[in-house]
């Protein structure tokens, strides 16, 4: 185990705690969804994840800051949490299961403990520094995970979200031009587009609009897994806006390919 293995620890209470929570008002027939300011939905399950998860931390790390998507952040100090109740909520509102509780630690900047929880899908995965990137149903139950040794991208199979972002960013020239140069293409979506780099399944995603709370949480699966990310300008930082994992082998190239200048 590593120096934050009481952290993940942590962690997966959290997520059982918030699994109980999700799976409970999944489908649920008087499921309250409201609308933010940026138009995106937010259920009542949002809302009482991250409620459940503040009061948790408030009783086991009162001296940590907390980042959440629903209720901002709250304390400061060298270490915070990033919290993402619900990732994937228009797929919960509609029933779809792609959807999960994000949950990270930053130490000093840096994300030190991920954890995905996926309870529709039945799937969780994690990892903390120097510790490895792990999935299955608990700690003890748990397989390593590695990306793939896929080298090129005509044998590369790529994830993504959505084409709206792209086409907003005016890049929808450059990813259908990435997306015809790879063996096979899918959108798996959101936070499982990255877990499935992780477990080497998939070989690179990317997603042009986002959050750091969507992001903190994969950084570390993915990068002890042995893959890479960054945003779409090479950066490392979590409010890039945009993040691109692959098994480290494709990355030059995918960036390359999704930054190159408009043809005129």
């Amino acid at each position: 185990m590593t120096g934050y293995s009481d952290d993940l620890r942590l962690a997966h209470y959290m997520a059982d705690a918030a699994d109980d929570l999700t799976m409970r008002r999944f489908k649920a027939v008087d499921l309250k969804v409201e609308t933010k300011p940026d138009l995106t939905p937010v259920s009542d399950a949002d809302r009482a994840v991250e409620e459940a998860i503040r009061g948790t931390l408030r009783r086991a790390r009162p001296r940590d800051a907390v980042v959440g998507e629903e209720f901002g952040t709250t304390g400061y100090g060298a270490r915070s949490w990033v919290i993402d109740p619900i990732d994937g909520t228009k797929n919960y509102v509609r029933g779809v299961p792609v959807w999960a509780t994000l949950i990270a630690l930053m130490d000093h900047g840096k994300v030190v403990v991920g954890l995905v929880s996926a309870p529709a899908l039945g799937r969780r995965w994690w990892a903390a520094k120097d510790g490895g990137a792990w999935t299955g149903k608990s700690l003890t139950k748990a397989t390593r995970m590695n990306v793939s040794k896929v080298g090129k991208l005509s044998d590369a199979s790529f994830s993504y979200s959505s084409l709206g972002g792209w086409e907003e960013q005016g890049r929808l020239d450059n990813f259908v031009d990435l997306t015809r140069n790879c063996w096979r293409t899918r959108a798996y979506g959101d936070f499982w587009s990255h877990m499935l780099v992780a477990e080497g399944t998939v070989d690179a995603a990317a997603e042009p609009e986002l959050s750091p709370w969507d992001i903190a949480a994969l950084t570390v699966i993915v990068e002890e897994a042995g893959g890479v990310w960054s945003d779409l300008s090479g950066g490392k930082g979590l409010d890039g806006g945009s993040l691109v994992c692959t098994n480290g082998l494709l990355h030059d190239e995918v960036l390359s390919r999704l930054t190159a200048p408009a043809k005129a």
